[in-house]
């Protein structure tokens, strides 16, 4: 009998798979899981989004970006933490620390007492909200401090890596929705 797969092997089974949409395909699924996201009246009332920036064909948010809302999206600083700052479009970005695109330090942080939504990257969710990331914890760590315990959570994720359960760890940090190009789940 084989063992069921660890986070590792899990991760890079699904990244495989992600990498192998086509364009057009992946672009679809996108515009889905923006429009699905629009219609949520959590994001439709919220008036401050942290975000994040499309990497290694994570589902990519941009479609959501308007001037309505005021956006924030992460760097990554010296002692594994997020540092949040306000981004619209047509600012500029730089490559941060893992080479992914992040607002420049000079824009304004945003702190926890104005955030109304998190939209989170993930490689998998299962369906009691738990979610697989990269490995760095960077997100787990932010959700457990006290000032962001409370800041409704969204999952990002394609539907095939949308699971029934995935591995647990005791710090792993439970969403309070998911959102696919076919579903949005709250817990």
């Amino acid at each position: 009998m084989m063992s069921p797969p660890n986070k590792a092997q899990l991760r890079r089974k699904i990244l495989s798979q992600r990498e192998s949409f086509s364009h057009e395909e992946f672009q679809e699924k996108n515009l889905q899981i923006c429009d699905r996201i629009k219609s949520w009246e959590v994001f439709c009332e919220a008036k401050t989004v942290l975000a994040y920036f499309s990497f290694r064909r994570e589902p990519d948010l941009i479609a959501l970006i308007d001037k309505e809302k005021k956006w924030g999206f992460p760097s990554c600083i010296d002692n594994n933490q997020l540092q949040w700052h306000s981004w619209q479009p047509g600012e500029a970005l730089r490559k941060g620390k893992y080479g992914i695109k992040e607002p420049l330090p000079k824009q304004s942080a945003i702190t926890a007492a104005e955030v109304d939504l998190i939209i989170i990257p993930t490689v998998a969710c299962d369906r009691s909200g738990y979610r697989l990331g990269y490995g760095g914890g960077y997100y787990d760590r932010l959700l457990t401090l006290p000032e962001w315990k409370t800041c409704p959570t969204l999952g990002i994720v394609f539907d095939f890596a949308y699971l029934e359960e995935l591995p647990r760890e005791p710090w792993d940090m439970k969403l309070r929705s998911v959102c696919t190009e076919f579903c949005l789940d709250e817990y």
